[in-house]
């Protein structure tokens, strides 16, 4: 196996498109390095990005946030700016893991990971973020739910990797949430998670929303039928009603030893309304 640590995306990406057989990228490695330990890959390359200065840093402008692709996630909950746009994404991020991998772990390699059940996926999709992409053909930004397209399998093609996140700028009187279900009280994998992010006009009425379920299907979901549900509504009961009814009716899960169908099916109904419920407050609901 060959280890290499480039100092610029340009370099990254050459070693990666020139490799011959298996070859991955370590952010922080509590995916990859957990699944070499195993067995389960034995990689040919691995390229280390967290050299790369760009990929290191939190970066806000008019248009949103920028959060390189190797920041851990320990570091996005002491950003206070970011804490106080987007407390639903950094919510979920801070979910992965326990304090010791939290200081390495990722959201890009959260992402790129594509387990159905991440927790930083359903809030970055509800939130609307992008993933910035380099490769040999140059850049290219593609909504977040566009990377994975299985369980352990993305979109990404020979010689790309993700360069950064990106988050909009936060409308006012808008707010996220992120809620999860595990079977313990920390340090486990979401048997099913819902997030919620929407905006309100100055009469508390639902202008826009967007909901995605996470670990009910293949992939992370965004559910446009229950985001439908609460838009133009209080978020009242009838509304609470039919965004449940929708989160429910988009679940494509699977039983296994965590959590059948059924009960996969209802508690993701449940979520969204829990998590809907405290976007609304957060935005200024009332």
């Amino acid at each position: 196996m060959q280890y290499a640590a480039p100092e610029t995306t340009k370099a990254a990406v050459s070693l990666l498109a020139k490799a011959k057989g298996s070859a991955y990228v370590l952010a922080g490695g509590s995916d990859l390095l957990v699944r070499m330990k195993g067995g389960f890959i034995e990689p040919d390359l691995v390229v280390d990005i967290k050299r790369i200065k760009a990929m290191r840093e939190v970066k806000k402008t008019a248009s949103g946030f920028t959060i390189g692709a190797a920041v851990p996630c320990a570091e996005l909950g002491e950003n206070k700016a970011l804490l106080k746009a987007w407390p639903g994404v950094v919510e979920a991020a801070n979910l992965i893991g326990s304090k010791q991998v939290q200081g390495r772990c990722t959201m890009s390699g959260n992402l790129c990971n594509a387990s159905p059940a991440a927790d930083s996926v359903p809030a970055l999709v509800a939130a609307g973020a992008k993933a910035v992409i380099q490769g040999p053909k140059g850049k290219r930004a593609v909504p977040v739910e566009q990377v994975p397209i299985g369980p352990g399998k993305t979109s990404l093609k020979k010689g790309e990797l993700v360069e950064s996140l990106v988050l909009p700028a936060r409308k006012p009187r808008s707010g996220d949430a992120y809620l999860r279900f595990i079977p313990r009280s920390e340090m486990d994998i979401a048997v099913v998670s819902a997030a919620v992010n929407l905006s309100l006009d100055a009469k508390g009425v639902i202008t826009d929303a967007r909901v995605s379920l996470g670990a009910v299907a293949p992939t992370v979901l965004l559910v446009a039928a229950a985001a439908r549900a609460i838009i133009g509504t209080k978020l009242d009961a009838a509304a609470l009603d039919k965004l449940g009814a929708a989160a429910s009716a988009a679940c494509r899960p699977i039983d296994d030893k965590r959590g059948t169908i059924e009960f996969r099916t209802k508690v993701a109904a449940v979520l969204a309304q829990r998590a809907a419920k405290i976007a609304y407050q957060r935005a200024g609901g009332k």
